[in-house]
């Protein structure tokens, strides 16, 4: 964890620090390893000879379970959004060994009901499902070490504590996770990176009853833009001035849109004079490479 450094966040006296988790692994990196660890112990525990989840063409969850897969031991497959796509990180996915299927738009999105699993676990017996982007209980427990990941580091910043911790949500897990594990009197603030009509805030909720969970200490904002995965150049340049004034990469998926709508808080004088925030840096830069000059040049869909 390292102090950030940004003009706007100075000049309204706000203290800010990142957690980079990022720069963990160089596969297994960003929250996706918290999310994944308690698959990947149940997947041993049981003796699965592999694991099987969903994603799209682009996804950090994908990448990071095929990582684990090669590193571990165990066969991966993925089921993929939409049609055959010829990104980089499916191009790592299959250099990794995992074997791909392309679901169309039409099944994927039956992808949360009981029934989409059944074909799937019948053609590879024995494998242990893992929910998209690493979710469900098993994920949020993981990323509930996250707290005190930030706890033990407080110190070197000179910090007693911080009022709000700040991350980029998408299915809503890591934000679950934290909350598990967050003491009283702080605020988790998840910038959405995908429409509120996704679902993803009553995810979270049903996942923190099932967590039986009664402390409420989140608040969710608005900061998808033009949608999920979609950004314009007004968010391409915000982005590149923050990387040169912190020297931090940043992704305009999730992490730029988190920093947008800390920006916007700031700029509304909703943080006061004072006040210590930690942004949580979840990975995600693997997911922006182009194949060729063009694939990113304004608008992702």
């Amino acid at each position: 964890m390292q102090p950030l450094h940004l003009s706007w966040l100075e000049a309204a006296g706000v203290e800010a620090a990142i957690l980079r988790l990022e720069l963990l692994d160089p596969l297994l990196s960003g929250n996706k390893w918290f999310k994944l660890k308690g698959h990947l112990r149940v997947a041993e525990a049981s003796g699965s000879p592999g694991l099987i989840s969903v994603g799209g063409a682009h996804s950090n969850h994908l990448h990071a379970l095929a990582a684990a897969g090669q590193r571990f031991g165990f066969a991966t497959v993925g089921l993929l959004r939409g049609e055959l796509q010829d990104t980089v990180t499916v191009a790592d996915l299959q250099a990794m060994g995992m074997q791909l299927h392309w679901l169309g738009y039409g099944e994927y999105r039956q992808r949360h009901q009981a029934s989409f699993w059944l074909p799937w676990l019948q053609r590879y017996s024995g494998y242990h499902p893992v929910p998209e982007g690493g979710g469900g209980l098993l994920g949020t427990e993981g990323c509930a070490a996250i707290v005190d990941m930030i706890d033990s580091q407080l110190a070197d910043l000179g910090w007693s504590d911080y009022q709000q911790l700040w991350l980029a949500v998408g299915s809503g897990t890591t934000l679950v996770g934290l909350q598990l594990a967050m003491p009283a009197g702080r605020e988790l603030v998840g910038a959405l990176a995908v429409p509120a009509r996704y679902g993803v805030g009553e995810q979270i909720e049903a996942l923190l009853q099932t967590a039986r969970v009664e402390r409420r200490q989140y608040r969710l904002l608005e900061a998808c833009g033009a949608g999920f995965g979609r950004f314009d150049q007004a968010l391409l340049d915000f982005m590149q001035d923050c990387e040169v004034q912190s020297c931090v990469q940043f992704e305009p998926i999730y992490s730029s849109k988190m920093l947008l709508a800390l920006q916007q808080q700031v700029a509304g004088g909703y943080l006061a004079a004072g006040s210590r925030v930690v942004l949580l840096h979840g990975g995600g830069l693997q997911g922006y490479r182009p194949v060729g000059p063009d694939e990113f040049s304004s608008v992702r869909s």
